[in-house]
This record gives C-alpha cells, sequence and structure tokens, in this order.
C-alpha cells in the first residue's frame, strides 16, 4: 500500500497520533492486528466519510484506491466513548452517519468534520461533553504501576475501554515490537530473546497471527530497504 501522509503527536491525552495522507495507486495491502481503536476521515471523488474502526484482533487483507484523502485519529489504550461500547466494534469498520456534506452524527448530534491541524480542538469538543473519556486504570496496569484493585476489577475495566483484553493487547504489541525489530534488521534468533517468545516457531506462529508476515519475510523486506 502506498501513502504520501504526514503524522503528528497530540496535546490531546486521549490520542496517541494523528496522521493525515493521500493514497497512491490502488490494490490491496496486508494490514497488522490493532490494539488501539481510530477514528477515519474519508474523503473520495468529493464525498466525505467517518468511519468508526475497532481494535483488530488478527492480521488481514485490506483493499485500498487511487485518490482518498485519508485523517486517521489513533486514540491511547483507555480512551473510549461510553455509548459505544468497543467491545462492538471488534475488527469491525462501522461507518457513521453524514449530516450534511461538511458535517457527521455523533451521539445525537452533528459534528463538523475535522482536519490534520484542528483535530485537538475537536477532540475537547468531545471531551467536555463527555463523549470521550479516559480510565487512567489502563494506562496504569499497563505500566505496571500499583494500583489496589482486583484482577476481575481490571479485566471488567480493560473490556470496557479497550474491548480487549489485558492479555490480548500484551500478543498483540510484543507481536509488532517484534515485527519493528525485524524491520531495523535485527536477526531472528536475538529477536526472540528480545521479545520474550519461546523459540523461532513460536515467534513465527505470533506474527503470522498478528502482523500478516513471516520473520524471513519481514528481515527480507528490511534488506531491500536497506
Amino acid at each position: 500500500m502506498s501513502f504520501i501522509y504526514e503524522e503528528r503527536g497530540s496535546d490531546s491525552p486521549f490520542v496517541e497520533t494523528i496522521t493525515h495522507g493521500y493514497s497512491v495507486g490502488e490494490g490491496t495491502t496486508i494490514r497488522p492486528a490493532e490494539s488501539h481503536w481510530h477514528m477515519v476521515f474519508t474523503k473520495y471523488q468529493g464525498r466525505k466519510f467517518t468511519y468508526l474502526t475497532g481494535p483488530l484482533t488478527t492480521s488481514g487483507v485490506v483493499p485500498f484506491t487511487e485518490g482518498a484523502e485519508i485523517l486517521w485519529i489513533k486514540f491511547k489504550l483507555g480512551a473510549f466513548m461510553p455509548h459505544l461500547p468497543l467491545g462492538n466494534f471488534l475488527d469491525t469498520e462501522a461507518t457513521l452517519p453524514e449530516a450534511s456534506g461538511h458535517s457527521f452524527w455523533l451521539n445525537g448530534s452533528a459534528w463538523q468534520f475535522p482536519d490534520f491541524h484542528n483535530a485537538d480542538t475537536f477532540l475537547d469538543r468531545l471531551a467536555r461533553r463527555d463523549i470521550l473519556t479516559f480510565d487512567p486504570l489502563v494506562s496504569a496496569v499497563l505500566a505496571d504501576r500499583p494500583h489496589d484493585y482486583s484482577p476481575r476489577t481490571v479485566r471488567h475495566r480493560f473490556l470496557r475501554a479497550t474491548g480487549l483484553s489485558q492479555n490480548q493487547i500484551h500478543q498483540i504489541e510484543r507481536a509488532q515490537r517484534a515485527a519493528a525489530l525485524l524491520g531495523q534488521g535485527l536477526p531472528i534468533l536475538e529477536t526472540v530473546c528480545e521479545t520474550g517468545y519461546f523459540d523461532q516457531s513460536h515467534l513465527t506462529r505470533a506474527l503470522k497471527v498478528w502482523v500478516g508476515h513471516t520473520p524471513s519475510q519481514l528481515l527480507r523486506e528490511s534488506a531491500r530497504s536497506a
């Protein structure tokens, strides 16, 4: 998949990254599993579309079309919309209804489409209306900070705020880290040790499920890019 894009961080406490780009060419591509959810705003042939993309529990093949302008808002783990339970959006891309040529419906109100520069303002407005919120327990647990909550409470709040269990998030992000190390040219066995897999076959199975490529494929791609 080919994109011309720019990416930035955000001052918003809810957001991991904001990316804006254009698709070049058309076809299909393999996309990895993703523990984060996104709001995606697409402009294509004069029309605008808004999608809520939930967590993706496996890798998959997705099509792409030339000439689409796309804005991705990737949310931090723990950020969620209470009226849209993320557990209902696993492996799903839901289209939010259009209100006009310049706005869409969300939680009973029309909202103007954000752009790359004013997305933070859009998110602040969602938070002030209590449409977007954040569960700090998720980030505390993921960072191994101490807390006084029972395992049952932690499981419940992870599922509510992320749509995933803590173990699912760990497995997806470990596979992504391994893929990144292989993409930097780290040998397979060193990647196994660095990321805590049992052996090469364990790493291979994990990458096939959550990244869609084998370690050898990722190393070959790294060598071609060098």
